[in-house]
């Protein structure tokens, strides 16, 4: 299965999420371990085929190059570890298209996104095990600035590895490109602390500004700069001679670098710079990944190599946050993807041109990676990632299915309570950018035999996905390898999620103040409203002009006809503008930059003038019209166009289109 690119929105926060639904389509995961289920489960498949360098390497053979050939995939590189080897390690594909270079797993680096973060969660760990750092501590004990507290309580680093430190998301400086300015992560952090809209430890909602802060810690405790720290104390210790966090690359490492593509047959794109760095910066080979996932399975320790003690990797690997019950979990910078009864964790990251993907199955002794340097027609790059995932842990490590059932009854009173409109815990909510969730909402719609959709969950077919509750609020999809949970005060759901969003992002009910189950219709009729007044004007002038009909209104009347025209032409181009500044926006990441600000500052300024002004004009348009002896059918359009500008008003304050602030 897979994540729907839902909204605009959500393919830019999958930028560096590791989620595997990055900018378009993610796996849904699968179940918990063995260990820790209570539903009842049929009886186990039949056995696996055998791990070996043999199997899996014809295995790969016969699924990637046909894969990443259909899909519009440049290369790609594959690194299979088992028992504290490497078992299968290969390239496939180009790494500069133009030039024929093929994808070598020693040699040619990728960006693997968020799986960056593993790192600097594993620097955060090293500290812990020094005493420099403490978990459950305030974070400003260890900072230059300050984070401001939120209902009284302040963020710890325990808070930050598992995602719920409540920082709302982060796009400005996300992400720039080689040759262009971009500030340093150190300034990116201090310039600008995102709000922190849920209380600590309650609500996960990703954060790379967060992850970016863990980084600074590593750096201001340790004394040591971030990018040495990690080389020092992770990559060479490991051996790991071709990875590295800097930007731009070591002289030594560019011609290892492979080329960042759209799709394959399209032109190579620049290196990218991560603002963020700690969060997402890191490049490197397949065999220096298979180094890194080696040490975390074996507890620290690669060889005689120990980066970190034994009870310490156990504590990030196990330590977990529960917050909704049966679903895939928050561990301390891991996450769970827990699949046919095994334990797994590991994470995702993506790039705009990089995707990819770390599991660890950490009781079986096995791991693998995958890193593509395209995102592929559709993007196929996600559909590759997640169905490799999927085959390989059934043919290698099958287990049993999630089963279950309520009565019909049950079944057909949670699907109702659960129906609804959700938004996604990780959102932008103090800026412009908070309009993007109007757009784009997350509905759960109960079907007619008891299941329920959700409209980001689709199977790889593109069908809606259909959930089967098995235990009262939780369902499973149709294939028993992923499970939905919900929780219900006063008699309706007010939260869910499912394995496959990763734990780091949950649905709550949409406040009905912006709701858009009312609002986007309102706003959506309201706009038409006012086009077709404003398309008016000169229609009208025309047609009085070409039949020699003079202007019926004088006075009051003709002032106040005037007036709400360019009140309906204004709200209607500011309106239009900010749709094309946004979707330009996001469409070029380098623009998220002090760069825009100016223009940024200017819209907002317009927006006050244009709605506050809009929707006063249109009470006052109304007041005058009702008053006058003009016809039933003016009097009703005059209503409609002061209700029209007044949504856009409220939408304007409500999703902070009138702000002074070009912080986002």
């Amino acid at each position: 299965m897979r994540v729907r690119r839902a909204t605009t929105l959500m393919a830019a926060l999958c930028f560096l999420t590791g989620i595997a639904c990055s900018q378009e389509g993610a796996q849904l995961s699968p179940p918990g371990p063995a260990t820790e289920a209570s539903v009842p489960r049929a009886e186990a498949p039949p056995g696996a085929a055998p791990l070996t360098r043999a199997d899996v390497g014809a295995w790969l053979d016969g699924y990637l190059p046909y894969a990443l050939q259909t899909g519009g995939v440049a290369g790609a590189v594959v690194v299979v570890v088992k028992d504290g080897e490497v078992l299968v390690k290969k390239g496939y594909g180009y790494s500069d298209v133009a030039a024929r270079t093929p994808v070598d797993p020693d040699l040619t680096l990728f960006r693997p996104g968020s799986i960056s973060k593993l790192f600097t969660w594993t620097a955060v760990m090293q500290q812990v095990e020094q005493g420099k750092l403490d978990l459950d501590a305030d974070v400003n004990k260890y900072l230059d600035f300050e984070i401001p507290p939120r209902d009284g309580e302040p963020v710890t680093l325990r808070n930050i590895m598992t995602h719920t430190a409540g920082f709302e998301e982060q796009l400005k400086g996300l992400m720039g490109e080689e040759g262009k300015p971009v500030a340093g992560f150190e300034e990116r952090l201090k310039a600008w602390v995102p709000t922190r809209i849920f209380a600590p430890g309650r609500t996960p909602a990703y954060s790379n500004y967060a992850t970016a802060l863990a980084g600074y810690i590593v750096q201001r405790v340790s004394g040591v700069p971030f990018d040495d720290y990690i080389d020092q104390h992770i990559f060479q210790p490991l051996g790991m001679e071709h990875s590295t966090f800097r930007q731009p690359l070591p002289e030594k490492l560019k011609p290892l670098m492979s080329k960042g593509y759209e799709v394959a047959s399209g032109e190579p794109k620049p290196f990218e710079i991560v603002g963020v760095s700690p969060a997402g910066s890191l490049s490197a080979t397949g065999a220096d990944m298979a180094k890194f996932m080696i040490a975390h399975l074996q507890k620290g320790a690669l060889g005689s190599t120990r980066i970190l003690q034994e009870s310490t990797a156990e504590q990030m690997h196990s330590t977990a946050l529960t917050i909704l019950p049966r679903v895939h979990r928050m561990l301390l910078g891991f996450y769970e993807q827990n699949y046919n009864g095994h334990r797994a964790l590991g994470h995702g990251g993506d790039t705009n041109w990089f995707h990819s993907d770390l599991h660890l199955f950490i009781d079986d002794g096995v791991g693998m990676y995958i890193s593509m340097n395209s995102a592929g027609d559709g993007p196929a790059s996600h559909r590759i990632r997640s169905k490799l995932f999927d085959q390989f842990a059934d043919r290698y490590l099958p287990g049993p299915k999630f089963e279950g059932k309520v009565d019909e009854q049950t079944a057909a009173e949670h699907a109702r309570m659960i129906a609804g409109v959700y938004e996604n815990s990780r959102r932008l909510e103090s800026s412009f950018f908070s309009l993007l969730g109007l757009a784009g909402p997350v509905k759960v719609v109960a079907n007619a035999d008891h299941t329920i959709s959700v409209s980001l969950a689709d199977a790889l077919a593109g069908a809606p996905v259909k959930w089967r509750e098995i235990e009262p609020f939780v369902w499973s999809d149709a294939d028993g390898k992923s499970l939905l949970a919900a929780v219900a005060e006063d008699g309706k759901v007010v939260r869910f999620s499912f394995d496959g969003l990763s734990p780091f992002m949950m649905f709550d009910r949409t406040p009905a103040s912006r709701s858009p189950t009312w609002l986007l219709p309102a706003l959506v009729l309201g706009l038409i409203a006012l086009l077709l007044t404003s398309l008016a004007w000169p229609v009208s002038a025309l047609a009085r002009k070409h039949y020699g009909v003079p202007y019926g209104l004088s006075g009051e009347d003709a002032r106040a006809h005037r007036w709400i025209r360019i009140a309906a032409t204004a709200s209607v181009a500011i309106c239009i503008a900010w749709a094309a500044t946004i979707s330009m926006m996001m469409s070029d990441l380098s623009m998220l930059s002090e760069s825009f600000d100016g223009w940024v500052w200017l819209m907002q300024l317009l927006s006050l003038v244009v709605f506050l002004g809009g929707a006063a004009l249109g009470v006052w348009n109304a007041w005058m019209v009702v008053r006058s002896a003009r016809k039933w059918y003016a009097k009703v359009w005059a209503v409609v166009l002061a209700l029209s500008l007044l949504v856009l008003l409220w939408v304007a304050f409500a999703f902070h289109l009138i702000a002074f602030d070009a912080n986002y």
